[in-house]
């Protein structure tokens, strides 16, 4: 419930109401618990009260259940038994407005983010690549850089890396060695990643992360990620939520510390976020952390206990609210121990003993105060929510959707010219030169082999006809020789019968 002061009072305890101080709303908070507490509702409380303030928040729907905070409230023997406890008489029981997001595009307006948008470094970790690969994919995003190459969705980063992997020698000694090996391995995890169909989650219109700071009716928009789909990929899911905040925290303005945030952005499920990351990349997320505060963003993250946020990160909440945590195993009693250290001794109870004697509903509250410092540990019962507890029909979502200011800003993809379309039309450029040399050199071929057997025609031509007049002079030779051997023969016969002749004549 929010008061005139900027304070935000959201549980009750043996001395007095609880508020939150709403300059401080930006040091962030953690919300912990084990299943079945209250975490949801808490969250749903802490919510509509920035509702109220004017502060639009964000939130990850895993059941459905939250959905209900567009709904009205309505009376119950609980809530009338709270009431007295809280100093409420007449519950303004009210709505939120809100609107629906939902990353396949069926519970809510779709959430889409480009290719080059989530960068390498969540894209790997989307991926699960190793070192080696995640290299690679800074190799291929740089090129695509320096080549003006855009890459939007999938197809651009498949056909990126293909034309990578084809080109390895011509970018190593730029960019560095480029194995075949590691581009397949990263294709296969891409082809396994559109299998869950997350290649949904990228392509254009690219979400515009200032659509989430909207007000309606001097109320802040409660902006909330249908996630029950989502949540069977828990890497697309943390990973996207991540992203989400990154871009925040890339966009936004520094403001300082506001008389009350401009966001509050719920990341439930946090545990999510650090399973299997690398240093590099949690260094990275506390930093973003640490100094998306100045852009009037608080972060809180929900989780099932304290020791799920690294301790780099922990340090930074300065907000805290703990329901009963279960103590079974020797690991649960060391958390249970070092989440009661995280507070600041009341000494009226023993924090660690009574994190393990709360009821659903209630929890250790431990808030800052007007300097900034963390209060006394008190424990506290959470307000009951002035909205509906539990999910809306489907026909109350749809026309929440409709209604939505959002409505056709996100629903239709389109697919302008990038990287694919681009290499695509040099790979049919490349294919039609190459071809055209091959027919080029395929004429060159003929007219050679044309010309050479013109030229043994030639040669063989004129082989026949020297022959042949050799044949023919020698036959002329011959008859000459024949002719003058004739005539020689004759008239040395004639010559010989006429002397003989003419000596007998003599002699008679």
């Amino acid at each position: 419930m929010y008061t005139e002061d900027n304070q935000l009072y959201i549980a009750h305890c043996d001395n007095g109401n609880i508020n939150m101080i709403g300059k401080m709303a930006n040091r962030h908070g953690l919300i912990a618990g084990a299943t079945g507490t209250g975490k949801t509702v808490t969250l749903q409380v802490i919510a509509e009260t920035f509702s109220q303030a004017g502060v639009p928040c964000f939130m990850a729907d895993m059941k459905g259940d939250l959905s209900g905070i567009s709904q009205a409230g309505q009376m119950s023997s609980f809530i009338e038994k709270r009431c007295p406890e809280f100093g409420i008489e007449d519950p303004n029981f009210h709505g939120c407005p809100t609107r629906f997001f939902d990353v396949y595009g069926e519970q809510g307006h779709p959430l889409r983010a480009t290719v080059s948008d989530m960068g390498p470094q969540l894209l790997s970790r989307l991926l699960g690549l190793n070192e080696t690969q995640t290299g690679i994919m800074n190799i291929v995003f740089k090129i695509a850089d320096d080549r003006g190459l855009l890459l939007i969705d999938m197809k651009d980063l498949r056909m990126m890396l293909d034309y990578v992997a084809k080109n390895a020698k011509e970018f190593t000694t730029t960019y560095g060695t480029v194995s075949s090996v590691s581009v397949g391995a990263i294709q296969r995890a891409l082809l396994a990643l559109e299998a869950e169909g997350a290649d949904m989650f990228f392509g254009e219109p690219s979400f515009n992360v200032f659509d989430f700071l909207q007000t309606e009716g001097g109320k802040g928009v409660m902006n909330v990620l249908a996630a029950d789909k989502l949540m069977l990929n828990p890497k697309l899911y943390s990973t996207f939520l991540l992203w989400l905040l990154s871009e925040l925290y890339t966009q936004l303005p520094e403001v300082g510390d506001l008389p009350l945030p401009k966001l509050i952005f719920f990341f439930d499920e946090a545990h999510m976020l650090f399973k299997d990351t690398s240093k590099a990349l949690i260094d990275k997320i506390e930093q973003v952390i640490r100094l998306v505060r100045s852009k009037g963003v608080g972060v809180y993250f929900v989780t099932q206990s304290p020791d799920d946020i690294p301790e780099a990160i922990a340090g930074q909440l300065g907000n805290r609210i703990l329901h009963g945590l279960r103590a079974y195993t020797p690991k649960e009693q060391k958390a249970v121990k070092a989440a009661a250290q995280t507070f600041r001794a009341n000494p009226n109870f023993n924090t660690e003993a009574a994190i393990l004697e709360l009821g659903t509903g209630e929890a250790l509250v431990s808030l800052l105060d007007e300097k900034g410092a963390p209060c006394i540990v008190e424990r506290a019962k959470i307000l009951f929510p002035l909205s509906q507890i539990g999910a809306i029909t489907d026909d109350q979502r749809q026309k929440l959707i409709r209604n939505s200011r959002l409505y056709g800003v996100y629903d239709k993809s389109f697919d302008r010219e990038s990287a694919y379309e681009v290499l695509v039309d040099q790979q049919k450029q490349e294919e039609k030169r190459l071809q055209k040399e091959a027919e080029e050199e395929e004429k060159r071929k003929a007219k050679e082999a044309k010309e050479k057997e013109k030229a043994k025609v030639a040669k063989t031509t004129s082989r026949k006809t020297t022959t042949k007049k050799k044949s023919t002079a020698g036959k002329a030779l011959e008859k000459t020789l024949n002719t003058t051997a004739t005539t020689i023969g004759r008239n040395l016969g004639n010559q010989i019968v006429r002397s003989i002749l003419g000596g007998i004549f003599k002699k008679k």
